[in-house]
């Protein structure tokens, strides 16, 4: 059996500080977190016209070794993230579940708002996307939200925040902390 890992998915458009912000985070944590393209090329372009490796294609991903999934926003990256329905089953199959899933941006709303997962949870998006929270009780004022086994961020100004709020999900505050001090945050 393979370790468990959280994969953060990466779609051609997708928000680079978002992702990477949190794959930076996640590895001075020891986490083992892998970049996933979402499509068979592992070359994506991010909404800025960085072209960025991914260290898995979707196909090569395991779900079964998926500690959490984590969606970047950025546009067109959101929409293209919603548009693959195999990673839309497989966050339905997650929530379901109650398996760890964050995202942030324009992701929480477009994504999981849309989906119906943000029902009667506290959640944060990017602003002006609220009006897809379905049923979610907007936190407007947090750059970071996790209500059960989901975590929200805000938009690229709460990257750092975000990424904290996952380590602390994963390894517990004292290591969270550690990383947020080294980091001078």
């Amino acid at each position: 059996m393979n370790k468990k890992q959280v994969y953060v998915m990466l779609a051609n458009g997708f928000e680079e500080i978002e992702a990477l912000t949190v794959v930076d985070i996640l590895r001075r944590g020891e986490v083992v977190v892998s970049t996933v393209s979402i499509t068979e090329e592992k070359m994506v372009t991010s909404s800025h016209g960085i072209l960025v490796q991914a260290d898995l294609t979707f196909s090569e991903m395991k779900e079964e070794d998926a500690e959490m999934i984590v969606l970047p926003g950025g546009m067109p990256g959101t929409v293209n993230l919603k548009e693959k329905q195999e990673l839309v089953d497989m966050i339905l199959r997650r929530h379901e579940k109650r398996q760890l899933l964050s995202a942030i941006c324009a992701a929480p709303a477009l994504i999981f708002g849309e989906l119906g997962i943000l029902e009667g949870r506290n959640a944060t998006c990017y602003p002006s996307m609220e009006e897809h929270m379905r049923g979610a009780n907007y936190q407007k004022e947090e750059k970071a939200v996790k209500d059960g086994h989901i975590i929200t961020g805000c938009g690229m100004g709460g990257a750092i925040p975000f990424g904290l709020k996952i380590l602390e999900a994963l390894k517990g505050k004292e290591t969270a902390e550690k990383v947020k001090e080294s980091i001078v945050y």
